[in-house]
C-alpha cells in the first residue's frame, strides 16, 4: 500500500486549503482511510476518516462543521476539505489506511494504533 499526501500550505484564519491522499495497493474491499494530525509536541490524532466499502464517514469534533471528507473511487483519491481554519489546526498532516479483510460494520476508526500503512505528511500552517 502507498500514499501520497498533497495539498497543505500557508493559510490565514478563516480561509480554505483542500488536501488530497492518492492511495494505491489497497487489494482489499474492507479498509479504512483516515486523516490525522500531529501539531508540534502533541500525539498524532484522528481529524476524519471513510469506510472504503460504504463511504461511511466520520469526524474528530473539532473539525466537524468545518472539514469535509469525500472520495474518488475511480481516482482512488480521498480528499479532505478544510475550511474555517483556526491557528490550533496547524499540523502535519498524514493520511493512513486500515485493512480490515472483513466486513465489520458501518462505522470508520479514528485511532491511530489500528492504521498500519502511512503516507508522507503534508503541512497546514495557519497564520496571519
Amino acid at each position: 500500500v502507498q500514499l501520497q499526501a498533497s495539498g497543505g500550505g500557508l493559510v490565514q484564519p478563516g480561509g480554505s486549503l483542500r488536501l488530497a491522499c492518492a492511495a494505491s495497493g489497497i487489494t482489499s474491499d474492507y479498509y479504512h482511510i483516515g486523516w490525522f494530525r500531529q501539531a508540534p509536541g502533541k500525539e498524532r490524532e484522528g481529524v476524519s476518516c471513510i469506510n472504503g466499502k460504504d463511504g461511511y464517514k466520520d469526524y474528530a469534533a473539532s473539525v466537524k462543521d468545518r472539514f469535509t471528507a469525500s472520495r474518488d473511487t475511480f481516482k482512488n483519491i480521498v480528499y479532505l476539505e478544510m475550511n474555517d481554519l483556526k491557528p490550533e489546526d496547524t499540523a502535519v498532516y498524514y493520511c493512513g489506511v486500515y485493512i480490515l479483510n472483513l466486513w465489520r460494520g458501518r462505522f470508520c476508526s479514528l485511532g491511530r494504533q489500528a492504521y498500519t500503512y502511512w503516507g508522507e505528511g503534508t503541512l497546514v500552517t495557519v497564520s496571519s
